[in-house]
């Protein structure tokens, strides 16, 4: 199965994750294809980073001896013309190990934003400039709508307000705006999705005939908890934030009739130390096997869970859909195989699922 949104850390952040250990967890939950984010430490926004990271990735592979697993980064991007232009090459010259563009439209771990609108509107402009028409994965937040000031650390669940709905919706608008002025012709992903109000837009806009392609995904924390799951012993606080049940309920229900393109894990692990502190992210691997034991039992086909686990990944980055490596795991298993990945980190944020 195909993981395209996680964050393997390493580098400066080993003591979180590493390459290695994120792949054989992955591996052992049957998803054997992972898609790396940028916002590492150092940032994937060079060459010689990114040709770092994938020779590093290949350590891993090689240590880990399973010759199946497949390994491909994003490039993250910045507001500089000649940087930008410089990914867009690596992209050209790399791909598909070079999987796509990353583009943070609020900050977030690793503060890697593009916040205002004028620096947005360069970004595009560069990357039709370039003829950039691969995947542009976005983190939709936008940063003037953000209050960290409404985060309080003894209740998870103000992360929500702090990083309100609204700021995940407006972004959603924005960034399709953006793509029309600028007659963006590749693909706009909309990473993790949180809301209800940000999937009936994108299922409008898709609707549409555009120069663009648009598609979403969603998470096994959004698609399974509310934000009355954030709390000290789940450490589940992430960027965007757990929603109500309104929206958790609209988002699964789009996994089992279509609305979503795919699912992704967004896994990303921190010490115990930095989640006291307030750090956002989670691992998500366990989560995904959850979601997949979810949906099967409310009646899903096999045939869609073959989308959302890597046929519609493979369709949206211009991969041969028939090339995916499925292995799903035993169905009674997939709860018990959840909880041994958990038990691979000092935090579960699915704790109240076990």
């Amino acid at each position: 199965m195909v993981d395209p949104h996680v964050h393997l850390r390493d580098w400066n952040d080993s003591n979180k994750e590493t390459i290695y250990h994120g792949l054989k967890v992955a591996y052992d939950c049957g998803i054997n294809e992972v898609f790396d984010m940028p916002n590492t430490n150092p940032p994937l926004i060079s060459r010689e980073a990114i040709l770092d990271r994938l020779s590093l990735a290949n350590e891993a592979i090689m240590r880990l001896n399973k010759k199946d697993i497949s390994y491909h980064i994003y490039a993250g991007l910045t507001k500089d013309p000649k940087q930008i232009a410089q990914v867009v090459s690596a992209y050209n010259e790399l791909f598909p190990l070079v999987i796509g563009l990353k583009l943070f439209a609020g900050h977030s771990t690793g503060g890697m934003g593009i916040i205002s609108d004028e620096d947005q509107q360069l970004v595009f402009n560069t990357l039709v400039k370039e003829n950039y028409k691969g995947v542009l994965t976005i983190h939709c937040e936008k940063e003037s709508l953000l209050d960290n000031s409404k985060f309080n650390k003894k209740d998870l669940s103000t992360q929500s307000i702090a990083r309100a709905k609204i700021a995940e919706v407006e972004s959603i608008k924005d960034i399709i705006n953006l793509a029309k002025t600028s007659k963006f012709e590749g693909t706009i992903h909309v990473a993790h999705l949180s809301t209800k109000e940000g999937l009936e837009i994108i299922e409008c806009e898709k609707a549409k005939k555009n120069t663009f392609k648009l598609s979403c995904a969603v998470t096994a924390h959004h698609a399974l908890l509310t934000k009355l799951d954030a709390n000290e012993k789940s450490f589940a606080k992430m960027n965007p934030p757990l929603r109500d049940e309104e929206d958790r309920l609209a988002l699964f229900n789009a996994l089992l009739n279509g609305g979503v393109d795919f699912i992704e894990s967004d896994h990303a692990p921190h010490t115990i130390e930095d989640k006291i502190k307030g750090a956002s992210g989670v691992p998500g691997f366990s989560g995904t096997l959850l979601l997949i034991k979810a949906l099967i039992d409310n009646g899903i086909s096999r045939s869609r869970i073959k989308d959302l686990m890597g046929r519609n990944v493979y369709k949206t980055f211009d991969l041969d859909p028939d090339g995916v490596n499925f292995n799903i795991k035993s169905v009674p298993k997939l709860k018990e195989i959840s909880l041994l990945a958990a038990k691979e980190y000092p935090y579960d944020a699915f704790i109240s699922l076990r």
